[in-house]
């Protein structure tokens, strides 16, 4: 669940839409640029296989990457708290938030993914 906005005093939610706006504004950019972006981190296994699922569907996908367990971690938190979503990789589609490598599974796996 995401806090609702009217429960962040009006002081903060500049300072929380500032933070690190330059990554969520990367991450935007390549979202209209490219039909599949996975943005994960270095050494997660689950970014690996979201992108194993993606190449074995024939799935043509951008990558973004920042950091890895020690490093980058406000970054990648910037991304939490714009999406929402938890944990990487967060895979889009066509701007969609997908999920995560199983997520991305389900929908290879049902045929949903075809089209792109």
């Amino acid at each position: 669940m995401i806090l609702d906005e009217s429960l962040i005093h009006p002081a903060l939610r500049p300072l929380i839409a500032a933070l690190h706006r330059e990554v969520v504004d990367e991450v935007q950019t390549a979202l209209t640029a490219h039909r599949v972006v996975v943005v994960g981190m270095a050494q997660n296994p689950m970014v690996t296989r979201a992108h194993k699922y993606l190449d074995a569907a024939g799935i043509a996908h951008h990558d973004l990457t920042y950091g890895g367990y020690f490093s980058e971690w406000r970054k990648r938190n910037a991304l939490k708290m714009w999406t929402g979503w938890p944990t990487f990789p967060m895979v889009f589609a066509d701007g969609v938030l997908l999920g995560g490598a199983d997520d991305v599974k389900k929908l290879i796996d049902a045929g949903a993914l075809r089209p792109l």
